[in-house]
C-alpha cells in the first residue's frame, strides 16, 4: 500500500537553503550624475553673479 502522505522535510530544506543564502547585493550606484550636475549647478551660479555684476 503506497503512503500518500507528502513529506514536508523537502519543502522546509529549500526554505531553510533559501532563508540562509542571502540575496546578491545590487552594486552602489553610480555618482557620476550628481558630480555632473552639481557642476552645471555651480556654473549656472558663477554665470548668474557674474551677469548680476557686471
Amino acid at each position: 500500500m503506497p503512503d500518500n502522505s507528502v513529506d514536508p522535510s523537502g519543502n522546509t530544506e529549500a526554505f531553510r537553503a533559501f532563508t540562509q543564502n542571502p540575496a546578491p547585493e545590487e552594486p552602489p550606484a553610480s555618482k557620476v550624475p550628481l558630480l555632473v550636475g552639481g557642476v552645471v549647478v555651480a556654473a549656472v551660479l558663477v554665470a548668474l553673479i557674474v551677469w548680476l555684476v557686471a
